[in-house]
């Protein structure tokens, strides 16, 4: 991906509902934000999504012009209507448009992403799973996500959330990919951003344990036979003591 580096960001507009502050603190048990509008120069291009308790709830498809839902519990959710995410997009692409003409147009300054790989589950080889990349500290919200297989690119079996607010006004975002794990793979999750020199990758592999070679496992148990043996003679020292401790106590008395 060839990169413009000259990019402005819109505007961003997050209201977070949570439980109502008094004069002390007050730890909300559920946290809704709805209505996280982002439009920027690039593309052009823009988002609008709702994200409940940390995970992204639905957003809307800007060209299907469709609410498409992401979390299973609310698969039922029909009460938003698209045409609304699109008028807060137009309203924020006249407003950039304003700002760009009134301003030096000074381009955003660009934070390093930062990325880990992990299965959703704990691995077992030839037992399906989902690799998971995180990309975390975003801003600008442009990125190009890839994963490669022994280096090469894989498009089948990936998805994506969209890019969900942190309270610095960074982003994060979740690349998944289902695979079936297998010791002769090894896969990376390939990062391109303003803020990198060059594209991230960041590497895993399953973890198989290295199978002990047959004069390990023979001085493995040597060893186990050997300190076996040696408690069996410290423990039977000590019970002779302990005998001839006891027997001589009860032959003694007083005079």
């Amino acid at each position: 991906m060839i990169l413009n580096r000259a990019l402005i960001l819109g505007a961003l507009a997050l209201t977070t509902i949570m439980s109502p502050c008094g004069g002390e603190d007050i730890v909300a048990d559920h946290v809704g934000s709805y209505g996280t509008n982002v439009y920027q120069s690039y593309g052009p291009s823009g988002q609008y999504t709702h994200e409940f308790d940390g995970d992204e709830q639905f957003y809307v498809d800007l060209e299907r012009q469709e609410t498409v839902v992401r979390l299973p519990l609310f698969s039922g959710f029909k009460g938003f209507d698209p045409q609304g995410a699109l008028r807060n997009i137009a309203i924020l692409k006249h407003n950039l448009d304003l700002v760009m003409k009134r301003s030096n147009s000074t381009a955003a300054t660009n934070k390093v992403p930062e990325v880990t790989v992990f299965p959703k589950s704990p691995v077992m080889l030839g037992q399906p799973n989902t690799l998971i990349c995180f990309v975390d500290n975003i801003f600008p919200p442009v990125i190009n996500v890839t994963w490669l297989r022994n280096g090469h690119s894989v498009t089948e079996g990936v998805s994506e959330t969209s890019f969900l607010p942190k309270n610095d006004h960074s982003f994060f975002k979740m690349n998944y990919l289902t695979f079936l794990p297998s010791a002769d793979d090894i896969y990376d999750c390939k990062v391109e951003h303003w803020g990198l020199d060059e594209p991230l990758l960041k590497h895993w592999e399953p973890e198989i344990p290295t199978p002990m070679s047959e004069l390990t496992e023979t001085v493995v148990c040597a060893l186990g036979l050997a300190v076996g043996l040696v408690g069996i003679v410290v423990g039977t020292v000590f019970i002779i003591q302990g005998l001839r401790s006891g027997g001589t106590s009860r032959h003694q008395g007083p005079l």
